[in-house]
């Protein structure tokens, strides 16, 4: 008996961890998202690394950012509009959707631009938890 298309299809499993996430992808992805995962952590070195969503995630005062492989592009996500706005003319060879900054293996983020976006998102929530410590006291 032949199986319908519906059955014979792979179900992708949802990835226990960051390194099985990454582990899962084709090597030019990976190798992309290994060194943004690299470049975040550097950036970032006291948040803590999650799959959230089905994608790996950075924590730090609520969530930081994110980013997954897609079929046709990678996804870094988190960015606030406003960080968009700050990093126009940087992020002017990606497609931007939303907070969603669109790349390839082929054009991927430029580290230094990552580590900007990052250490601007990490006083984000460093604000955002002030702002709400001083409105409890």
């Amino acid at each position: 008996m032949k199986k319908t298309t519906s059955q014979s299809r792979k179900r992708r499993v949802p990835a226990r961890d960051v390194d099985a996430y990454l582990a899962a992808l084709p090597e030019d992805v990976r190798v992309t998202l290994e060194k943004l995962r690299k470049t975040i952590k550097a950036a970032a070195p006291m948040a803590e690394e999650t799959i959230s969503y089905q994608m790996p995630a950075f924590k730090y005062h609520g969530p930081l950012v994110f980013f997954a492989a897609f079929k046709h592009h990678c996804s870094f996500f988190g960015v606030s509009k406003s960080l968009l706005a700050e990093f126009s003319s940087e992020l002017e060879p990606f497609d931007v959707s939303g907070t969603t900054i669109h790349f390839s293996a082929q054009n991927p983020l430029p580290t230094a631009l990552v580590k900007k976006i990052v250490k601007a998102r990490i006083e984000q929530n460093e604000s955002r938890g002030r702002h709400k410590e001083n409105r409890s006291s």
